[in-house]
C-alpha cells in the first residue's frame, strides 16, 4: 500500500471548479520572452482563488472558536493530486487535497480531502447512475438534499474515502456508513488523503476521537457528524446489523483485483442480509465490477442469455445475476401484480474498463412495463434533475448513454 502525488494544482478553493484541467481564454498572457507550461499557466490562474480559500477557512475559525479569530489565519501552500495503490498497477483511489498552515503554528501542517473532487470515471458513474436511478423510484432526493430528511447510504470500499465524502458535501440530508476491511486503507485515507479522522468509529460503535479539534471542526463541521468509518469486514457488518438504507455503493476488490465470492453468492449469507437492510420501496444498491473477458468453460447453470448479456464476459454476468435473483427476484413484479418495481441493468464506464451494475426496487414506470428504451428514458430524465439539484461537476448524461443493458 503507498500513496503517491502528482500534477500539483494549485487552486480549487470554494468557487472555482476543481475538475477542470483547462486554462481559460482569460488568462494573463506571460511577458514576452518567457514560456510557460500549461500545467504552469493552470498554478498560475488558480492561485487568484488562494486568498478566498483562506479566508473562508478565518471565517469557519471565528464562527466555532469566537474571540481568538487571531488563531485562525490560514495560509494556503498548494493543492495536489494524490493516488492510493494497492501495488504497482492497481490504483485504488484518486483524491485531491488542499494543503495549509495556520500562522500561528507555521510548523503544524493540515491536509484536506477536497470533497467536491470526484477523479475517476467509474466512481462519477456509480454516482450518477445511484441517484438517477433513486429519484426514478419517487424517492424524494431533493428534500435529502437540503436536509429535510435524511438519507441512509451505506458505502463497502472505501479507498480514499472521495465517494463518502462527496455525497455527504452534496446531500445535506446523507448519513453515510463507510465499511473497509484494511485498517491501512483507513489509516493512509485519513494520514495522507485528508479524509475526516473523527468520522473513524471503534469495534464498539463509538467514534475513536470523542471530541475533534479546532482544525477538523474548521474544516469539516456540518459533514463529519454524519461520516461513520468503519473498520469491519463487509459480510461481518451487514449481517450483525439491521439497518435499513435508501442506496448501497459497493466497490469491494481486494489487493489482487478479486471482487470476494462471498459478496456475490447468492448461497452465501451476505447478499440475503443485504436484501434485508434494503428499502422495500426504492432501495437501490450500485456495483462497480471490473469488466472480464473470461469466456471459457461456461458454467452451464447459468443460461446462454445470461452469459450473453455484457460484453465483458462470463464472471461479471453471473454477479449480475445473483444480485438480481436475490434483491429483487427472479421476476419484475410489483405488489398489484404489474411488472416493473424492481429492475437490475448494467453501462460500461466510459474510458476504463469497468461496469457499473445497478439494481434498484420500485423503479416508476406509469405503464408497469419494463422495456430497455422506457428505461433509458426515465434514467436520463431524472439524471438531468440530478444533475442541476446537485449542482454536479460533471454530466450524469455521459455516464448513462452507454452500453446500456437491461439484466
Amino acid at each position: 500500500m503507498k500513496v503517491t502525488g502528482f500534477t500539483h494544482l494549485n487552486g480549487g478553493g470554494p468557487n472555482p471548479n476543481p475538475n477542470s484541467m483547462e486554462t481559460p481564454s482569460s488568462t494573463p498572457s506571460p511577458r514576452k520572452g518567457t514560456a510557460l507550461s500549461r500545467s504552469s499557466l493552470t498554478r498560475l490562474l488558480d492561485r487568484v482563488y488562494w486568498p478566498e480559500t483562506e479566508k473562508w477557512l478565518q471565517q469557519r475559525y471565528a464562527e466555532i472558536d469566537p474571540g481568538y479569530e487571531h488563531n485562525g489565519h490560514f495560509r494556503i501552500l498548494g493543492y495536489q493530486w494524490r493516488v492510493l495503490r494497492f501495488n504497482d498497477n492497481t490504483r485504488q483511489s484518486t483524491v485531491k487535497i488542499m494543503a495549509a498552515y495556520r500562522k500561528t503554528e507555521p510548523g503544524s501542517i493540515c491536509i484536506m480531502q477536497q470533497a467536491q473532487c470526484l477523479a475517476i470515471p467509474y466512481v462519477k458513474s456509480m454516482v450518477s447512475l445511484g441517484l438517477s436511478t433513486i429519484a426514478s423510484c419517487n424517492y424524494d432526493l431533493m428534500a435529502a438534499v437540503h436536509g429535510k430528511k435524511r438519507m441512509h447510504i451505506l458505502c463497502i470500499g472505501h479507498g480514499g474515502g472521495s465517494l463518502p465524502l462527496f455525497l455527504a458535501n452534496k446531500i445535506q440530508g446523507a448519513v453515510i456508513h463507510t465499511v473497509e476491511i484494511d485498517p491501512i486503507v483507513i489509516a493512509a485515507s485519513v494520514q495522507a488523503m485528508g479524509f475526516p479522522a473523527v468520522s473513524v468509529m471503534t469495534p464498539s460503535g463509538k467514534r475513536a476521537l470523542s471530541k475533534p479539534d479546532i482544525i477538523n471542526e474548521v474544516m469539516w463541521k456540518g459533514i463529519h457528524e454524519r461520516l461513520y468509518l468503519y473498520e469491519s469486514d463487509a459480510e461481518k457488518f451487514v449481517v450483525e446489523n439491521n439497518n435499513l438504507y435508501d442506496i448501497i455503493f459497493i466497490d469491494a476488490y481486494d489487493g489482487d483485483d478479486i471482487f470476494p465470492n462471498k459478496l456475490w453468492d447468492p448461497h452465501c449469507p451476505f447478499l440475503k442480509s443485504l436484501s434485508d437492510q434494503l428499502h422495500p420501496k426504492h432501495g437501490t444498491v450500485v456495483l462497480n465490477l471490473h469488466a472480464d473477458t473470461d469466456i471459457s468453460n461456461p458454467n452451464e447453470s447459468i443460461s446462454y442469455f445470461y452469459q450473453r448479456i455484457l460484453p465483458v464476459g462470463k464472471y461479471v454476468s453471473r454477479v449480475c445475476k445473483a444480485y438480481k435473483d436475490v434483491l429483487i427476484g427472479n421476476k419484475q413484479t410489483c405488489s398489484n401484480g404489474k411488472a416493473g418495481s424492481g429492475i437490475g441493468f448494467a453501462i460500461s464506464v466510459p474510458w476504463v474498463c469497468n461496469t457499473s451494475l445497478v439494481v434498484c426496487r420500485g423503479f416508476g414506470l406509469s405503464s408497469g412495463l419494463v422495456n430497455r428504451d422506457m428505461v433509458m428514458n426515465t434514467l436520463i430524465s431524472n439524471s438531468v434533475k440530478v444533475e442541476h439539484m446537485l449542482d454536479l461537476p460533471f454530466s450524469c448524461l455521459h455516464y448513462i448513454k452507454r452500453d446500456f443493458t437491461l439484466v
